[in-house]
């Protein structure tokens, strides 16, 4: 099971750094596996403990990926790491074994401490669909370009009939990532035309 969070870190001068993840589920540990080169990696090379921010505001997801980190922060207690202080809930993670690889090493974590802070509200497909795009994103330098406009196509289903305020911006900044991208406007059907 992978689970969709935002892992926030520290580098060894206690700088926070934020980014998406899918955790990895394994028995009672979780695991991180940051991409080589990348700040998370880093960061948890310098100080071996980290936090699952369990949050259903997609805005972050997307606003890692476009640029947009500053996202408010919170302490915890004397944990080395914050957490998002937005956070539906959080989990402290330390790490307990590292897997070396070339390409993407893996942090084996035990969850030290779990907190909630606001109750989940529901699901929403909009959200979801959100989630979807952030991961099309994150892999857009190795996709076809027919396969992202055939994503995109069916995912924007989900925003039209389902996404308020913050879905409709966390879209509008993954729209305009991929639009880049492509090197021309977006596809006529992100746009809502030609459907």
């Amino acid at each position: 099971m992978i689970r969709e969070v935002i892992v926030t870190t520290v580098d060894a001068s206690g700088k926070a750094h934020i980014a998406p993840f899918g955790l990895i589920a394994a028995g009672e540990e979780w695991i991180i596996a940051p991409f080589r080169p990348s700040a998370t990696l880093a960061n948890l090379q310098e100080v071996p403990y980290a936090v699952a921010n369990y949050t259903d505001d997609v805005r972050i997801f997307a606003g890692c990926l476009t640029g947009r980190r500053e996202w408010p922060l919170a302490p915890i207690g004397t944990f080395l790491v914050p957490r998002l202080a937005d956070a539906l809930a959080h989990a402290e993670l330390a790490v307990e074994r590292i897997e070396e690889d070339a390409r993407r090493p893996r942090f084996f974590c035990r969850v030290l401490r779990q907190e909630q802070h606001t109750p989940f509200q529901g699901l929403n497909r909009a959200k979801a669909a959100v989630l979807e795009l952030a991961v099309l994103v994150s892999r857009l330098d190795f996709l076809p370009r027919d396969k992202i406009e055939r994503e995109i196509e069916y995912l924007k289903i989900a925003i039209d009939k389902t996404a308020g305020p913050e879905e409709k911006e966390a879209w509008g900044w993954l729209v305009e990532k991929v639009e880049a991208h492509l090197g021309d406007r977006e596809p006529a059907h992100a746009r809502g035309e030609g459907s």
